[in-house]
């Protein structure tokens, strides 16, 4: 069983790139219409163009990944030295450059895409590590409710403070508060991720032959149906939760009119995901971990539809069903991140070889690719129905704004629901796996 100690270092990690991370999910878009004056489809286009340069670096990161070989490990030194340039980059995406609006829009695209790319370079082994600190199937479902238990508390926190402290009176500018607390995420993150670094071991560990080449890392991920359910089930939980995120900011400062409540209302359905994560794995104990994602998305659809008729004035009943909406959320974002490395072995059983970075590379991917399309998206649909940044919205761009936020995920959720159907990677057929792994590492020991 992995040490409490072991699970809180792991978990602190992802508090500090959650810090990153919500900040880009919920606040670059507004900031990027609303402080430096990018066009709504503009925005769309930055995101866009960095989610292809994804397409090349997440899975050369993950070739990378699993065959690094260091005196710090083969996956926790991009911990130690990717931490401080990841908080760099931060920075610069939330800096408001004195240049004319073409010069902006030609800052956003490079500081973006910097800001991916060493993204990935650290997340991605943090990420493969749940992998190899166990094999076991249950102890991952721990080891990813506190992982995100973590991360959910670095979310919860940037929510609380976000708006609050970007416009503080203390600043000459809300482009000055950005830039301020972009430096103390990235203080803060950097430590966090030095902290998991000498708190967690690389136990499972690919002996030499279980190595793979450029071929075999390629044939474990697209020879392994499990691992695109997994995805696909991944993917529309993270596009439904980004949808809800990025509009947020806009329902609340034009539709309900008052921004001071933006924080609030995402403190209070992120501190309710906290308490829901340690739910879960009493769900995914009792239902299996499909079966806890399914009630997830069944409270979370009925919600949604409570929401839609809650009148923008009624802030007890917006924030009542925004926070059952944020619960029924939890389980797909914790199981997810357990499900994917049990993929790992079923590739391993099937071609003797471990590519752990290359798998939960595509899987990071495609998290990035979903979040974008539904960042993407929000942004499409707001210049489609007319929005004007720091102006009265349009009926047309209000309607907008409250089906993104209410009907939108209803049917991405609806995929969701039927992709757990269809998946079999279950508790017995894993532990059936790793037993036959276990006794092949046996006979080739004896031999």
């Amino acid at each position: 069983m992995i040490r409490s100690g072991t699970l809180i270092g792991y978990g602190l990690g992802d508090f500090g790139i959650n810090l990153y991370f919500m900040s880009v999910m919920t606040f670059l878009l507004v900031f990027y219409t609303d402080v430096m004056g990018i066009p709504p489809l503009t925005a769309a286009a930055i995101f866009a163009f960095a989610r292809f340069v994804d397409a090349i670096t997440d899975p050369l990161m993950g070739m990378i990944a699993e065959r690094t070989q260091s005196r710090w490990g083969r996956l926790r030194p991009y911990l130690l030295f990717g931490g401080a340039p990841l908080g760099l980059a931060a920075v610069l995406t939330f800096t408001v450059p004195d240049l004319s609006l073409d010069g902006r829009i030609i800052w956003a695209y490079v500081t973006y895409t910097l800001f991916g790319v060493i993204y990935t370079m650290v997340t991605i082994p943090y990420t493969t590590l749940t992998a190899s600190m166990t094999m076991d199937y249950s102890e991952r479902t721990r080891l990813s409710s506190y992982r995100i238990g973590f991360a959910f508390a670095g979310g919860w926190l940037t929510s609380l403070i976000f708006e609050d402290f970007v416009r503080n009176s203390f600043f000459d500018s809300v482009a000055q508060g950005h830039f301020v607390l972009m430096i103390v995420f990235a203080f803060i993150a950097t430590i966090l991720l030095w902290i998991t670094y000498y708190s967690v071991e690389e136990v499972v560990v690919p002996r030499k032959e279980e190595k793979p080449n450029l071929k075999e890392s390629f044939q474990s991920v697209f020879r392994n149906p499990p691992l695109f359910i997994v995805i696909g089930i991944f993917c529309c939980g993270m596009m439904s939760f980004t949808v809800r995120m990025a509009v947020t900011p806009y329902y609340f400062i034009y539709n309900v009119g008052d921004p001071s409540l933006i924080g609030l209302f995402l403190a209070t359905t992120l501190g309710a995901m906290i308490i829901a994560v340690w739910l879960v794995p009493v769900l995914s104990e009792r239902f299996g971990k499909t079966g806890a994602i399914r009630l997830g998305a069944y409270l979370t659809i009925f919600s949604c539809i409570g929401f839609y008729f809650a009148p923008a004035d009624s802030i007890l009943q917006i924030f009542v069903w925004g926070t059952l909406v944020a619960i029924g959320s939890t389980p797909v974002a914790v199981l997810g991140w357990a499900m994917i490395p049990d993929t790992i072995e079923y590739a391993q059983s099937k071609f003797g070889h471990r590519a752990d970075g290359m798998i939960s590379s595509t899987a990071s991917f495609f998290q990035k690719l979903a979040k974008t399309v539904g960042g993407a998206g929000v942004a499409f649909v707001l210049g489609v129905s007319g929005y004007v940044a720091n102006q009265n919205q349009t009926q047309e761009a209000l309607s907008a704004i409250h089906a993104l936020l209410t009907l939108a995920p209803i049917p991405i959720l609806l995929v969701l629901i039927l992709l757990t159907l269809v998946y079999r990677l279950d508790e017995q057929t894993h532990d059936e796996i790793v037993r036959g792994i276990s006794a092949s590492d046996s006979n080739s020991n004896l031999t």
